[in-house]
């Protein structure tokens, strides 16, 4: 196995100057010209990944802040977070299911050199983003008590949050315009333009706060529901700044007047790959949120903790998913340009610097748990199940980051229903029966037992599957 993989791998090329990798960097972060279907594949990855990675550390960095102000509001309001954020889930899953099949075509597109067939693209997901943003902005927003109801919150966090809950939903637009307009400029190559409006969107939010939350200088004193307000002003600005570069100055991907109005065939298309794409994400989201659910049961202290802990691993996590992205992006690039071995090598070498990277995050998690849980809150018991949760689930991060990237790479193909039925196997078959037997015999700790297990297992028979190279003739 060891020999397959080997002849799977760029050979390893001469050391590279580091003047030379920093010059690539300040590219990357500027905007490469770089054609992603030529040249050396880690070359290509670093360009993609740099503002893919920069712009998730950004995104982490604001997940981190906004928990850091809200957690001063006491227990009540991070378990109002930590609920609503599983619930958002749910949009975060349409939003990023429809981002796989926006990111399949865009990409196959750029590299079959049809700009037009990319921006029609862009254009039939901007359309289908605003029709599925309104039902669910809608729903959620009438039924936002009711809904955190169900998600086990007590009667004051119901009272306190509901505000929070609502404006999260009616605002769920920006979200969804926010993942779709941005996995398109990423399929395009365009990972810098995704990044600054990612920095712009983040930046945006983590100023604003502090100052919604506790009434600084002239601004209102509006609590929790202030941080929700924060969050659609800096997303709502960021979807405006897309919007306009794709009519006014995008490169590789540009919408003109002829690119307007309602394509049938290629919205059939969007919607085919999307449709499973979002089943796949909702697999493993809605495993997510029965075991907050299930969470829930054991006190508000644990799900303070709980959400503390998932907070700071998104941290780590996130950056990795930015490698994973830039893989995406050169699988359909390649394939779209006949070349599926390039594809391959490239997953390939993502993948074990995904598993290198996120296996020494598991390590400093694992000796710093008390250190970052107490740098969020001081009260004892959220601490200890931080701890907990930071401990346990940080124990199989290397395999995470090996299973994010040959995830996307399915997806970047155009073949989603290989990951989604290893999600149902993994999650739903595996994690979810394992959540709630451990859950019983050992408690909170059972559950992220469970998560740790699955995530890992996921990871094997991804990289076992992809092996077999059916993903290569995937049509999109």
């Amino acid at each position: 196995m060891n020999h397959e993989i080997e002849a799977i791998l760029p050979t390893a090329p001469p050391p590279i100057p580091r003047r030379r990798v920093l010059a690539d960097v300040r590219e990357a972060i500027r905007g490469s010209q770089q054609d992603y279907t030529e040249g050396p594949i880690g070359r290509a990855l670093l360009l993609l990944a740099v503002p893919m990675v920069l712009e998730t550390v950004l995104e982490s960095l604001f997940a981190l802040s906004n928990i850091f102000w809200v957690s001063r509001l006491g227990a009540d309001a991070v378990t109002t977070v930590g609920l609503t954020e599983a619930m958002l889930t749910m949009i975060y899953t349409v939003a990023m299911g429809l981002g796989i099949g926006v990111t399949a075509m865009v990409s196959r597109r750029i590299g079959e050199k049809d700009p037009d067939g990319a921006a029609r693209t862009a254009v039939q997901a901007v359309v289908l983003g605003f029709t599925v943003a309104g039902a669910m902005s809608l729903a959620g927003g009438l039924a936002a008590p009711h809904l955190l109801g169900l998600m086990g919150a007590s009667p004051s966090v119901v009272a306190e949050g509901s505000g929070y809950t609502r404006i999260m939903f009616v605002g769920n637009a920006t979200i969804v315009l926010l993942f779709l307009l941005n996995a398109a400029f990423r399929g395009a190559g365009d990972a810098a333009i995704a990044m600054r409006v990612l920095w712009l969107a983040n930046g945006i939010n983590i100023v604003l706060d502090p100052l919604l939350i506790f009434g600084v200088g002239p601004f209102p004193e509006l609590g929790i529901e202030g941080a929700a307000i924060a969050t659609n002003i800096g997303r709502g600005t960021a979807v405006l700044i897309q919007l306009w570069t794709l009519a006014r100055i995008g490169d590789r991907l540009r919408v003109y007047r002829r690119h307007l109005g309602i394509d049938f065939a290629i919205l059939a298309r969007l919607v085919r790959l999307s449709a499973t794409g979002t089943f796949q994400i909702f697999v493993a989201t809605a495993s997510w949120v029965v075991l907050t659910r299930l969470m829930a049961g054991f006190g508000t202290d644990v799900v303070a903790g709980y959400t503390i802990a998932i907070r700071v691993i998104v941290f780590a996590i996130l950056p990795a998913w930015g490698l994973s992205n830039a893989a995406a992006t050169m699988v359909g690039q390649a394939l779209g340009a006949g070349k599926p071995e390039r594809a391959e090598r490239s997953v390939w070498l993502a993948t074990f610097t995904n598993f290198a990277f996120l296996g020494t995050v598991g390590v400093v998690f694992a000796v710093a748990a008390p250190w970052i849980a107490g740098a969020f809150t001081s009260e004892a018991m959220p601490i200890h199940w931080a701890v907990q949760t930071l401990r346990i689930v940080s124990f199989g991060f290397a395999f995470y980051g090996a299973g994010m990237v040959v995830t996307q790479a399915f997806n970047g193909a155009g073949d989603p229903w290989t990951p989604t039925w290893i999600n149902l196997g993994c999650f739903w078959a595996l994690e979810l029966p394992a959540a709630f037997l451990l859950a019983g015999a050992m408690g909170p700790e059972g559950v992220m037992v469970a998560i740790a297990v699955a995530e890992s297992s996921l990871a094997i028979v991804s990289g076992l599957l992809f092996r077999r190279g059916r993903w290569k003739r995937a049509q999109v």
